[in-house]
């Protein structure tokens, strides 16, 4: 029985590490399409001869050591919120670490929410370079090709944005094997390239590294910029580790990917030192000629999912800067009955797919598009390094020095990165900078919104308590029926009751007052999500509370409360709304510039409606409206 079991646990393990591969890795991938393209371009004004080949490659080499197998694989995947990944995750990780040192809260948000702004540039980038260098190898064939390149990237594109909707999981049962099938060919690809000219393996010496960035002075610098691109992707091991454990992602890593990656970079490196012409497109002609339309067809494929990945990871962080405060409501789509991480967001879907179109004809070429790549990239390897420090130091309890040793190591090597991207905002590092400036923009405006808003609703209402003691001294006519109030501020009372008295004059058999929470944990277990509390006449106050990963199904909720003591009938349950309409005034002090408070009404206005966020039975719902001046 003993041996059933783990026959059982192995071969749960090895399916969730395939389903892994197609998921996790396709992003970081990919990268051999493009990045030694990249790191030996003639426009960076390096000889290409073997001793620079021998160290470009070496220094790719070990950038993935370092920053992927060391900071992420080993080190940052350790620090999961119950067992999530991503940026969000680690930033309510890091600021839940801080309760002791209120000082660093606000610097801490605010490094957080630039790292989440930043994915969203990596978001839109990694489809269009991605599916891009991938049809770029149609043209290694015959330059025939060349003018339809673009248009053939954008029909792939907007395929693949348009899939959306109907979910992935049906292509998500191919993810896996089309990627084993992808690391197994570059792999062999880059076995047969080393098998040429053996002496390639001299790189994996890091004296070359070295030696490579030491003796090229601003040009060594500028090269960073684009080994950058070997790593891109490295956060999503950490963002997507929540779906399948990191134990699987561990597997994977070591057991396949880095190894196919290493041997493809170095038959890469050794064609170009036999012949280096071929820096043109090293990965695709390091193939032999009847393999190259094969491996295009399945680069595009290993493309899409790697911007699948990408895509998939952009709708899961806005459902978490959603629950967590951090942008308005909109309207979340459950494409699987079974996988809560699959979802499908419209408004997101389609900015994403302008933004894409945007860069991929904007910019035309993979070579072009690379340049604006890497900003997003490292300005978010730098925030996860930072919010790091503040969890092995503030919440695992490290000594100071061994704290400020590990990351310190990392925050060099990410500096170094960044600051080398940094040299090509100008040929389109401005891009990825803009989108996270605007999302930045967007997602601060709202927090602070929301806080103002909160703090003028709290100071014009009315506390709940005495008002229910003054109200019941000469009661309302009491009516059949539930009403639920949902309200912000348990401790005060609903706009939407005092609307209701206002103008009906009535008070249902039974009054709730019900309170969500979005707590900084994942995910909130049934048994810990509703509290009740009685406060006589027959009204109620009602906690719900859901983890930021969480689909808040309020409905589906009040089940529960059937057991605490507390049932509802949904034909004679009623559920009040208050929906405050923000009217900027610039005359009134919020904290505020006033174009950020137009900015934050418009938000408000076009916010997704709460009933359906709630999943509100529509029939039974009433809003109520009050204006607000901020």
């Amino acid at each position: 029985m003993a041996t059933s079991g783990a026959h059982a646990s192995q071969s749960s393990k090895a399916a969730l590490t395939l389903l892994a591969l197609g998921v996790v890795f396709g992003d970081i991938g990919t990268s051999p399409l493009y990045a030694v393209k990249e790191t030996f371009s003639p426009a960076h004004g390096i000889p290409l001869d073997a001793e620079n080949i021998l160290g470009g490659l070496s220094t790719i080499f070990w950038s993935l050591m370092i920053v992927v197998s060391l900071k992420y694989v080993v080190l940052i995947m350790r620090a999961d919120n119950r067992g999530e990944g991503g940026i969000m995750a680690l930033l309510t990780l890091a600021s839940s670490a801080i309760k002791d040192h209120p000082q660093w809260r606000t610097p801490l948000m605010l490094i957080g929410v630039f790292g989440a702004s930043l994915f969203y540039g990596d978001a839109v980038l990694t489809p269009a370079i991605s599916v891009l260098s991938a049809v770029e190898g149609l043209q290694v064939g015959t330059s025939a090709f060349k003018p339809y390149v673009v248009p053939i990237a954008v029909v792939v594109i907007v395929a693949l944005f348009a899939f959306q909707s109907r979910g992935t999981a049906v292509v998500g049962r191919l993810f896996g094997p089309v990627t084993l099938v992808w690391f197994f060919a570059i792999g062999a690809a880059g076995a047969y390239g080393i098998a040429q000219h053996p002496g390639i393996l001299k790189a994996l010496n890091p004296l070359y590294a070295f030696s490579f960035l030491t003796s090229h002075a601003a040009e060594s610098f500028v090269v960073l910029g684009a080994v950058v691109l070997a790593v891109t992707g490295a956060e999503a091991l950490y963002a997507d580790m929540g779906h399948f454990g990191k134990g699987a992602v561990r597997i994977g890593w070591f057991s396949l990917v880095a190894p196919a990656l290493v041997l493809n970079y170095f038959g890469q490196g050794a064609l170009l030192i036999l012949r280096p012409e071929t820096v043109q497109n090293p990965f695709f002609l390091l193939l032999p000629g009847w393999a190259l339309y094969p491996m295009v067809g399945l680069a595009t494929m290993a493309t899409v999912i790697a911007s699948q990945a990408t895509i998939s990871g952009a709708y899961s962080m806005t459902k978490q800067a959603i629950q967590l405060g951090y942008l308005p409501r909109m309207t979340v789509v459950q494409t699987s009955a079974r996988e809560r991480g699959q979802i499908y967001i419209p408004a997101i879907n389609w900015l994403l797919l302008a933004a894409v179109l945007a860069a991929v004809i904007g910019f035309g070429s993979s070579s072009r598009l690379a340049s604006a790549y890497g900003v997003a990239v490292t300005g978010t390897m730098l925030v996860d390094t930072l919010l790091t420090f503040f969890v092995i130091r503030y919440l695992w309890r490290y000594p100071l020095w061994l704290c400020v040793f590990a990351t310190g190591c990392f925050l060099i090597v990410d500096l170094a990165f960044f600051g080398a991207t940094l040299l090509k905002v100008v040929d389109g590092g401005w891009f990825p900078l803009a989108i996270g400036a605007i999302v930045f923009t967007v997602m601060t405006t709202w927090r602070q919104g929301r806080s103002i808003l909160f703090n003028r609703l709290r100071a014009s209402s009315v506390p709940l308590k005495p008002f229910l003691d003054t109200l019941f001294v000469e009661p309302p006519q009491r009516v059949p029926g539930t009403a639920v109030f949902l309200t912000a501020t348990p401790d005060a009372t609903p706009h939407a009751l005092l609307h209701n008295l206002n103008h009906n004059k009535v008070l249902h058999e039974r009054v709730v007052f019900l309170t969500v929470e979005v707590t900084d944990k994942p995910w909130v277990t049934f048994d810990k999500r509703v509290s009740i509390t009685k406060l006589g006449h027959g009204c109620w106050r009602m906690n719900v509370r859901y983890g930021f990963m969480n689909e808040p199904d309020i409905a589906h909720t009040l089940e529960i409360a059937s057991s605490l003591g507390l049932e509802f009938e949904m034909m004679s349950t009623s559920f009040f709304l208050s929906r405050e309409t923000v009217v900027p005034v610039s005359e009134l002090p919020s904290g505020m510039a006033f174009w950020r408070e137009k900015l934050f009404a418009m938000m408000a206005r076009n916010a997704g409606n709460a009933a359906d966020y709630f999943k509100l039975p529509t029939n039974r719902v009433i809003e109520l409206g009050t204006k607000v001046e901020i």
